[in-house]
């Protein structure tokens, strides 16, 4: 690769995400030692911006700083899952809630238009996951509340640790695309307490079928 031309405050900005995507592309396994001077080498740049990416990565919780050993990609346990769904649950519900008591015909309308998206992505597992994603940051956006926001951001950027593996169970895409029609279904009668309801059992669902 050819080394990186960025201002050297966003140098290390732009080398965080192409680790970040090399994680969840599976790129870099789980419990892999990560080789700084490799990828300096292979990015064309000094190890300076490699560790501040480093430290990025650390903070959001997908690498392991390890004493005198260096960078590991994280290694997500079952009780690391279930905290992160947890939480999750608890959020993205809550943020669900409010959007069906608030959200304007516009707002419900661009929902509808996302879902319409994730069914028509049920034959390719990528874009599927992709339009999940975006419907459900969307739905952060419009409960307007960006401090949830920033830690839903940080929690899915773990989940996506495992995410792909539990989409690829036999018959959850499926399932995950009936729980988004019910989600939808009480969003739209504007049910705030059954759209919470609805979401917590997506997450429920989702947790066991990646575990």
């Amino acid at each position: 690769m050819s080394a990186l031309s960025l201002a050297p405050r966003a140098l290390y900005e732009e080398v965080a995400e192409l680790l970040r995507q090399r994680i969840f592309k599976r790129e870099l396994e789980p419990g892999s030692w990560i080789d700084e001077l490799k990828l300096a080498e292979e990015y064309g740049i000094s190890r300076t911006p490699l560790r501040e990416a480093l430290k990025v990565l650390a903070a959001e919780g997908l690498v392991t700083m390890k004493v005198r050993r260096g960078a590991y990609v994280t290694e997500v346990s079952e009780k690391d899952l279930a905290d992160v769904y947890h939480l999750l649950s608890l959020l993205e519900s809550d943020a669900a809630g409010v959007v069906a008591e608030r959200a304007t015909d516009a707002q419900r309308t661009e929902l509808q238009t996302l879902h319409a998206e994730l069914e028509t992505a049920i034959t390719n597992r990528d874009r599927f996951f992709a339009v999940n994603e975006q419907f459900h940051m969307r739905l952060l956006e419009m409960a307007d509340n960006r401090w949830r926001q920033q830690m839903v951001a940080d929690l899915r950027k773990v989940m996506k640790l495992n995410r792909h593996s539990s989409l690829f169970k036999s018959g959850r895409i499926e399932e995950s695309l009936a729980e988004h029609r019910a989600v939808m279904a009480a969003l739209l009668a504007r049910d705030a307490h059954l759209t919470r309801q609805r979401m917590q059992e997506h997450f429920r669902n989702g947790l066991e079928a990646a575990t």
